[in-house]
């Protein structure tokens, strides 16, 4: 898993990002030696991890830092006297960490382990839910009615004036004493965020007489506030809410037979468990008994249910549609295919793309130089522009509510989350905004040819034996050698064969080559053309031999001796039916598309023709397919890798992005690839390619926008009529647009 946990510079503390406060724990969680959890209600924006970094650089034994933002989790490993220092410094720093349990940390990306409740963004109180959040917040935006009721209506009096802003005070105070809390932390520790210029902002107001307006702003930016931080958890919890789908409990087979209900996390490794027509798959695992179609949308993104029979996998979260069947559990609950893919996502949600960097840094200079700025209106509009003190004062403070970078900052984690999210409910699983935004940039994609372009399961098509030798024995031999090896050609010929196989002595795998070993003593290898030529046993009658079956994209092995080649067999793999559309969808979308396979060359010519691939390249091992995505990488730039995730590392490690197909239930590919098509269907490729654009897209028109709004308030501010008011609906009015224009990628999509 590649993730980032770079520092983030300090541009706001946003709380929209938040959400509601996890349940208390008795006790910390373990992770690993001296390593314990906390939940931090009020961190999920990358300028709280940067906040939080900063607060315990000063403190050693301090070990390491790990962040799950999505999950508002952090983990800390130290020494045990440090752990009471570290907390101390992270509440100092206005956050309230809590233990968290296994049941609410969620770390092991198990959907079971999700809170999904949401508070608003201000209420941060144990045990104070969302509606009563929004029930002090409508209080208090009643009460800041009332305070410009008062100071409109009432008689110009002491007495009302002192009414009017005791009202005042308590709607601030309603609304707003959360983000005064953070907003003088911040102030002490020398930061400027979205906490700190508020607080300023509105006790400057009330100060100067503009209270009615103070207490109506603060109730604004709350209620703003809290329709965003709804917004922003949605985007967040997309992928979950599409993926918590597991049943809690499993109807499972005792040692007595009798079948029970057992809730899934207690359901053993090795357990039967019996699926019903209509219920949903609790865990993954193996059909034992029974044959049914199961419908995989949840895990591959095809809604095409897919027929399953003894000996074939399912996976936690699908759905069983016609007949009963009973599955061998090969996967504990915290570890199922559907819990990695929620992990993966979490962990792919806490890496910033470059766009979001980019932001990050330009919101750090921008914020501190819109303060400035407000500093030198209210300084110097009474000299130059014969403003009273008072009225210079009060357009600094409505650019101090107009520097805030909330939608500037949000634009870019909403649209990333959303993007991932749409990926995921497609069967493609993006391992991080880097990936997703620079798909974009491909400008060629190596595929391999097996179980990529074709369908991955050859089937013996000829064999004959060669030189005289006997058949049977032939037979028998290669089928003992072809059962000893994963590799798929080998499989086709032991099925194919289907004879009884001797005892195999001494038997390793030759890379890129085939297998040797020993049966009764006599020295064998099973292996390609390439082998045999290495070996000097190819004659001019067996290249015919060869060629007249490579001509016809077969592949051969052949079965030798130390002297002489006893047998010959033809493996024939199919296109997949996907297959020619993807290559013309990669190329209508501007990227070359280049086959590179370990098959001889004639065999990768044949399948490319079939594709509508032009560069061809067979006979390659592993270090001459990453020799080749270097050239390509020179040729070409940006350069894609499509492969099993497995044999293909070095040139997925060495590719700008990996593509790995058939990821579903495969952990070694899910580990190897930057992107994961769980379906083995390669349209995905394209697919990502144009999320990718359309991501992009919606990154610039997002930052644009919120820099467009800012821009036009700035200059009503210092020159015109801008009132906080104003300024207020321009922070949170962005911030909205952006959020709703950041989840166009997930209704798009969905249509």
């Amino acid at each position: 898993m590649k993730t980032e946990n770079t520092p983030v510079i300090d541009a706001h503390n946003h709380s929209s990002c938040c959400g509601a406060p996890a349940p208390a724990a008795a006790a910390p969680v373990p992770l690993g030696a001296g390593g314990q959890l906390f939940r931090i209600a009020t961190m999920d924006c990358s300028a709280e991890e940067s906040d939080i970094r900063r607060a315990l650089e000063p403190i050693t034994g301090i070990r390491s830092l790990g962040f799950q933002l999505g999950a508002r989790t952090l983990r800390i490993e130290a020494s045990e006297g440090a752990y009471p220092l570290a907390l101390e410094a992270i509440r100092k720093a206005g956050f309230d960490p809590k233990p968290a349990t296994s049941t609410n940390a969620s770390q092991n990306g198990d959907h079971a382990g999700h809170d999904h409740s949401h508070d608003h963004a201000h209420d941060h109180s144990e045990g104070h839910g969302f509606s009563s959040g929004v029930t002090r917040l409508v209080a208090a935006l009643v009460l800041a009615v009332g305070a410009e009721a008062v100071s409109f209506f009432a008689p110009d009096v002491m007495a009302w004036k002192l009414a009017g802003m005791a009202i005042a005070a308590v709607a601030i105070a309603l609304a707003g004493l959360d983000t005064y809390k953070k907003g003088m932390a911040a102030l002490l520790r020398g930061k400027l965020n979205i906490n700190a210029l508020m607080s300023v902002a509105v006790t400057g107001a009330f100060l100067i007489g503009q209270w009615p307006e103070a207490a109506m702003v603060m109730a604004l930016y709350a209620i703003a506030e809290l329709i965003e931080a709804r917004a922003v958890d949605r985007a967040r919890n997309a992928i979950k809410g599409l993926l918590d789908m597991a049943p809690d409990e499993a109807l499972m087979r005792g040692a007595d037979g009798v079948w029970s209900a057992t809730p899934v996390a207690a359901v053993p490794l090795e357990a039967v468990v019996r699926i019903r027509p209509g219920e949903r798959v609790p865990l993954d695992g193996e059909v034992t008994l029974g044959h049914s179609a199961v419908n995989q949308a949840p895990i591959t993104g095809e809604s095409i249910p897919v027929d399953k029979e003894p000996g074939d996998a399912v996976f936690a979260g699908t759905i069983n549609e016609t007949g009963e069947i009973e599955v061998r559990v090969t996967a504990a609950a915290d570890n199922t295919t559907l819990a990695r893919i929620i992990h993966a996502v979490e962990q792919a949600q806490g890496s910033r793309a470059p766009t979001q960097r980019f932001v990050d840094r330009f919101a750090a200079v921008y914020t501190p130089a819109v303060f400035a700025i407000a500093v030198a209106v209210a300084v110097l509009m009474p000299l130059l522009a014969g403003l009273t003190w008072q009225e210079s004062l009060y357009k600094a403070l409505v650019l101090l509510v107009i520097a805030c970078p909330c939608a500037l900052v949000i634009s870019t984690p909403v649209t990333v989350v959303s993007g991932l999210s749409a990926a995921a409910r497609r069967g493609i699983l993006i391992k991080g905004g880097t990936y997703l935004e620079e798909a974009r940039l491909l400008k060629a994609v190596a595929l391999d040819k097996t179980g990529t372009i074709t369908e991955g399961k050859p089937q013996l098509v000829d064999w004959r034996a060669w030189g005289g030798a006997d058949a049977a024995t032939a037979a028998q031999l290669a089928g003992a050698m072809a059962s000893r090896s994963d590799h798929p050609v080998s499989k086709a010929i032991a099925a194919g064969l289907n004879v009884e196989t001797a005892d195999v002595q001494a038997f390793k795998a030759l890379p890129g080559r085939g297998v040797e070993g020993a049966i009764a003593g006599k020295r064998l290898v099973l292996g390609n053309h390439r082998l045999i030529h290495e070996l000097g046993l190819c004659g001019v009658e067996l290249e015919a031999e060869l060629a007249r079956h490579e001509q016809q994209g077969r592949t051969v092995t052949l079965l030798a001796d130390d002297a002489h080649v006893l047998a010959l067999f033809a493996v024939a793999d199919t296109i997949k039916e996907t297959s020619r559309q993807a290559i013309a969808d990669l190329k209508a979308l501007g990227v070359t598309p280049v086959m590179l396979t370990g098959d001889n060359a004639a065999t990768a010519q044949a399948i490319a023709a079939q594709a509508g691939i032009a560069d061809a390249r067979g006979d390659l091992l592993p270090e001459a397919k990453l020799a080749a995505i270097q050239a390509m990488q020179q040729r070409y730039g940006a350069t894609g890798m499509t492969g099993d995730g497995i044999n293909d590392a070095p040139a997925l490690a060495q590719a700008d992005i990996g593509f790995a197909m058939g990821g579903a239930g495969a952990d070694t590919a899910m580990e190897a690839a930057d992107v994961v098509i769980m379906n083995d269907n390669l349209e995905r490729v394209a697919e990502t390619v144009r999320l990718s654009k359309r991501t992009h897209a919606i990154l610039w028109q997002n930052i644009s926008l919120a820099l467009g709004i800012k821009s036009v308030f700035l200059v009503m501010a210092v020159f015109g009529t801008a009132t906080m008011w104003m300024a207020v609906f321009a922070d949170m009015g962005a911030s909205l647009l952006v959020v709703g224009n950041g989840f166009r990628l997930l209704r798009k999509q969905q249509k």
